[in-house]
């Protein structure tokens, strides 16, 4: 088992947009810590240990100690978060305290290993339908991923959820039934490009629209 992370943190005093802007340029990111039974807190840490942990295997359900100042140190994972579209930073993020026991619904990827036996057929392609499923359990039970293995998947087969392999303890929300992966044949006539039609009129959107909506105001 690895190393459980541990990200230091310290408690805002001061509040608002300029006190933000403040922590940012600093490299920092504010965010909220809450749940467990305990007060919310305001706090901030560097951006980039944050940065470090959604981009490890884990990602955003990476559970981790936050250990703020004068305040003692709790389990917690990335509840949400808020990127800026242009710069791709972290400017605000929800932590979410965990308690022992308690089990939280995260969302967990799938991998499809193996080469699938009908791919073999001459225009045959795997088809991953569901890439992602989201399991209930605790924390400490959390799976990197699941992996789903199609080497014995024939022509025109599927695997389902109810093929997934999960371990003790790992509730999925999904339905049995729901076609995770299947091998397909294309024909020729399914890779022409659909004829052009009559497009509607795009929606604007960012600077055009905002200088036409202040023409009429």
């Amino acid at each position: 088992m690895a190393e459980k992370v541990i990200v230091k943190a310290e408690v805002r005093t001061n509040r608002g947009k300029n006190d933000a802007r403040r922590l940012r340029a600093a490299g920092r990111v504010p965010l909220i810590v809450y749940g467990g039974g305990a007060e919310t807190i305001a706090a901030s840490v560097a951006i980039k240990d944050l940065a470090a942990i959604l981009r490890s295997d884990s990602g955003q359900n990476t559970v981790f100690s936050l250990d703020v100042a004068d305040g003692g140190a709790s389990d917690v994972m990335f509840h949400d978060r808020q990127i800026d579209p242009l710069r791709g930073r972290l400017v605000h993020v929800d932590l979410r305290r965990l308690t022992k026991g308690e089990k939280i619904e995260v969302t967990i990827a799938i991998h499809l290993i193996g080469e699938a036996i009908g791919l073999k057929e001459e225009g045959a392609i795997l088809n991953q339908q569901l890439r992602e499923i989201k399991v209930l359990c605790e924390p400490s039970k959390i799976p990197e991923f699941i992996e789903l293995d199609v080497t014995n998947l024939e022509m025109n087969e599927s695997l389902h959820v109810s093929d997934l392999q999960v371990g003790e303890g790992i509730e999925m929300h999904e339905e049995p039934e729901t076609v995770v992966a299947s091998v397909v044949l294309v024909k020729e006539e399914d890779l022409e490009p659909a004829p052009e039609t009559d497009a509607a009129e795009p929606e604007l959107v960012g600077d055009k629209a905002d200088e036409d909506a202040s023409e009429t105001e």
